[in-house]
């Protein structure tokens, strides 16, 4: 079995997880916090380059704001996609208010946007609130093969 790297999204320490393991809650062995947890989580942009780099298994990110009405209707459909797609996948958000350099660093037009990430690279990109079955699918056809 295969490990995979991951960047805890709460205190940002890389960690080395099992294939198997996934399924098992692990956590991060700085801060305790879990790793694979069914919901979104609100990262930072020095949080999200980290993990661009280095996370194996895929993370999806909705690039969004407060003041944004589609953001705010599909932040439920969102959250319920990270409940479908654990332990395949993780699911963030950055407020593109309080973080604006995250717009021009990954090219934000508008949004929400969503971007995958893994292995050190951008796997895909849409824009638009989306429903939690294409959001899903989103990450499911774009995301590569993962050794287990």
């Amino acid at each position: 079995m295969a490990d995979h790297k991951l960047t805890c999204l709460s205190c940002a320490s890389v960690n080395r997880v099992p294939a198997d393991k996934l399924s098992a809650n692990p956590k991060c062995g700085t801060c305790g916090a879990k790793l694979m947890e069914p919901r979104v989580h609100d990262i930072d942009t020095a949080t999200l380059r980290k993990a661009e780099r280095t996370d194996t298994l895929p993370l999806l990110v909705d690039f969004w704001a407060p003041w944004c009405g589609p953001c705010r209707m599909m932040a439920p459909q969102f959250e319920a996609a990270a409940k479908e797609l654990v332990p395949t996948a993780r699911l963030a958000k950055v407020n593109t208010q309080v973080h604006a350099d995250a717009t021009q660093r990954y090219g934000i037009r508008g949004i929400p946007s969503l971007i995958l990430f893994q292995n050190g690279q951008e796997r895909g990109r849409i824009a638009g609130a989306r429903a939690t079955r294409d959001i899903v699918a989103f990450v499911q056809g774009h995301a590569a093969a993962q050794t287990a």
